[in-house]
């Protein structure tokens, strides 16, 4: 079994991510843990709602209770992006250009490298934000669907409309697919490549026991795994219509007790898989072999990150049971 190091922090930790191949931790209080030759913590927001990596600058991205959007780089500088005083910031995305997009209620802000901001607003509460791979695009998930918006370019915004409430939203590697997280307890999908003048085709991907949380692409956007069942469920997307019409694979199957967090290596097609009691596997695409990463301990995982070899992950747990796992060992 691979090594683990383990760190116990106070309350909730909202997620674990590597910068380079330093782990830093964000917890629900606020306080960012940097494991950097000792532990090393700040205290970023009064209430942290949202943190994520910014896959274009290999920075965090964090959002508060204190109406505050900041940037925090691998030495712990931290950077304002947005302050708007007496509102909570729960949605923030890191896009190409030092963009940064958040939402407010219902509009969705884009901050350029340049400092200019834009704005763009919806009927409804703006969810979730993620940019397009190509070109500097948004896509603000919203009840009944998601609008996409350039935000550079002049261009009319494009509505994909499908009932319920969208509450995540990613777009695949490639920028052919769009895929939502539903507040029941299904994903959606569009398939954004379709001939001139046609629609985006849906896709429907039900049948999920709970809600999912946790979505991630692998390396070459082949698969799209996801949280909220005993198991990983894994989308196809390696065809030109995505999951259309073929059953997903399910990897990690664990009896009643339910996948959390799910987080492809970033260069092999294998899956950490976090579980609600604390349990970490690891398991490989090809045969589904499994590998025991951790065993359960206190908490649900709330976060899971490799580092950029792929030798180390980083967990996280809704108890503050937290740490790094060795795979190389």
């Amino acid at each position: 079994m691979p090594t683990v190091a383990p760190l116990d922090l106070e309350g909730h930790v909202v997620a674990a991510h590597f910068l380079g191949d330093i782990p830093l931790f964000a917890t629900a209080a606020g306080t960012i843990h940097r494991l950097d030759g000792g532990e090393k913590v700040m205290q970023a927001h009064e209430g942290l709602l949202t943190c994520i990596r910014d896959p274009y600058s290999a920075t965090l991205l964090t959002g508060g209770e204190d109406g505050k959007v900041l940037r925090i780089g691998h030495d712990g500088a931290v950077t304002e992006i947005a302050h708007v005083p007496r509102k909570w910031i729960s949605v923030v995305a890191g896009g190409p250009q030092n963009a940064v997009a958040y939402a407010v209620g219902k509009s969705s802000f884009v901050k350029l490298a340049d400092g200019t901001t834009k704005e763009f607003k919806e009927e409804r509460t703006v969810e979730a934000i993620a940019f397009a791979p190509k070109g500097l695009r948004i896509a603000a998930a919203r009840y009944n669907g998601v609008t996409l918006h350039w935000v550079a370019t002049a261009g009319d915004p494009v509505d994909l409309e499908w009932k319920g409430a969208h509450t995540g939203v990613t777009y695949s590697p490639d920028g052919r697919f769009l895929v939502t997280t539903m507040q029941e307890n299904a994903l959606h999908g569009w398939k954004l490549d379709a001939p001139k003048g046609a629609d985006a085709r849906h896709m429907r991907m039900t049948g999920y026991p709970a809600k999912v949380k946790s979505l991630s692409w692998s390396p070459k956007g082949k698969w799209l795994a996801s949280s909220g069942a005993p198991a990983a469920i894994v989308w196809p997307f390696s065809g030109k219509d995505g999951p259309m019409g073929k059953p997903p694979e399910e990897l990690g199957t664990r009896g009643n007790i339910m996948a959390t967090q799910v987080a492809f290596h970033p260069s092999d097609d294998v899956l950490a898989i976090g579980f609600i009691d604390g349990m970490i596997l690891g398991v490989r695409m090809a045969d589904g072999k499994e590998a025991l990463l951790r065993r359960p301990g206190k908490g649900a995982i709330s976060g899971l990150s490799w580092s950029a070899t792929g030798k180390l992950l980083a967990f996280a747990s809704e108890a503050g049971d937290c740490g790094i796992v060795d795979i190389s060992a």
